[in-house]
Formats: C-alpha cells, sequence, structure tokens
C-alpha cells in the first residue's frame, strides 16, 4: 500500500490540482444554498483533489492511466 501512494506527479501538476480544488471548494460553498447534496459533492471532491495536490499523488496514474500533467 506504502508504493500506491507514492508521489507521481510533477510540482506543476500539484499547483494545478491545487488550483481545481480551491475552485471546488469555492463552488460547494455556493452550491450549499442552492442544494445540500450537490454542495457536499463538490466538498468531498474538492477535499479528495486537495489531498491529491499536497501529497503530490495522482489517483489515476496510480491505476495506470497516463495523464498529460
Amino acid at each position: 500500500m506504502n508504493s500506491f501512494f507514492k508521489p507521481n506527479i510533477s510540482p506543476r501538476g500539484r499547483w494545478v490540482r491545487g488550483i481545481g480544488a480551491v475552485g471546488l471548494l469555492i463552488g460547494a460553498g455556493f452550491a450549499f444554498a442552492a442544494s445540500f447534496w450537490l454542495g457536499l459533492v463538490l466538498a468531498v471532491s474538492g477535499g479528495f483533489v486537495l489531498f491529491e495536490a499536497l501529497r503530490g499523488w495522482c489517483a489515476l496514474r496510480a491505476c495506470g492511466i497516463k495523464t498529460k500533467l
């Protein structure tokens, strides 16, 4: 399991994921006003993408799927 969570993205990819996470979390803040479930989905997604950015790890790459960043 340790090798599964080994960092596998570049610093540029970490920045892109970090910016995406902030966007999802801001969107979640606005979405909670319209729908609790939509806000929850966006918040959980934003938290996961933030985890990827902070860890330097990409779930898709860990599963063998190639990404551009």
